[in-house]
């Protein structure tokens, strides 16, 4: 799957700063609506380290309603949550209805980073697949709309973005030696992924493969899906969609970041 992604695909910074600014008034209409109708909305950003997942986060909660969403960065689980069944932390972090969470990382790392760290066993992260399709299948069938992300750099851009961290003293904390470390086993991670993006494809729970070479090419590919995926969910649900604004023009706090 990956192979056939154009990792070379960019955004001028001309069209991103006209687009930005409309995909965010869109995203936040359509956060109202989905308030009101009762819909929720689970949106899962996976990828490679320094692939740019938090600074597509930032953009997309820049305009949301705070008291309408929440935000999870998973890291590995607690030592009191190790004594529960392994979906038990994230069923905890599932959204009321008709908010919106966003997962930095989720129940994922299961099928790739204790997978491929040798954390499980090989029959633990051979039956998470199967827990992981029903659990989604549960959250789809109850109001939930799912939506999947996987941000794909290749390996020489992974080590240009981690040296850029490094070479920074305000950023070089974000690199730690584990970093170094998958990244050395980047062909082994890559077997994991494409595994995993096999094995959990549903109807209920595609993946969207973003090129995330070029920022802002993936920030707007990021927007434009969960924006559509958003207005096909309250079609689904039989619920009414926002009409869609004019919005023309800069950002109105003259944003210009690129």
């Amino acid at each position: 799957m990956l192979e056939a992604l154009d990792l070379s695909r960019t955004l001028t910074k001309e069209k991103y700063r006209k687009q930005l600014p409309q995909m965010q008034r869109r995203l936040h209409r359509l956060q109202r609506a989905c308030w009101e109708a009762k819909v929720a909305t689970i949106v899962v950003l996976e990828g490679w380290d320094a692939a740019g997942k938090g600074t597509a986060i930032g953009k997309l909660t820049q305009r949301l309603e705070p008291r309408g969403f929440s935000l999870h960065a998973i890291r590995e689980p607690r030592t009191s949550e190790t004594h529960m069944p392994w979906m038990w932390r994230f069923w905890n972090k599932v959204p009321n209805w008709g908010e919106i969470a966003i997962f930095d990382r989720s129940w994922y790392g299961r099928v790739m980073v204790e997978r491929v760290e040798g954390l499980v066993s090989k029959k633990q992260w051979r039956e998470a697949y199967g827990d992981i399709v029903s659990f989604e299948r549960a959250l789809s069938d109850d109001r939930y709309l799912v939506v999947k992300f996987f941000l794909h750099i290749s390996k020489q851009e992974q080590k240009k973005r981690f040296r850029k961290l490094e070479s920074d003293p305000t950023t070089s904390w974000q690199v730690e030696t584990e970093d170094w470390e998958h990244h050395r086993k980047y062909k082994k991670y890559l077997v994991a992924v494409e595994e995993m993006l096999e094995r959990t494809e549903s109807e209920w729970g595609p993946w969207t493969l973003v090129e995330a070479t070029d920022r802002r090419w993936t920030r707007a590919r990021i927007f434009g899906t969960l924006i559509r995926r958003i207005e096909e969910g309250l079609v689904r649900h039989g619920c009414e969609v926002p009409e869609i604004e004019s919005w023309e023009g800069a950002d109105e706090n003259g944003d210009e970041d690129d």
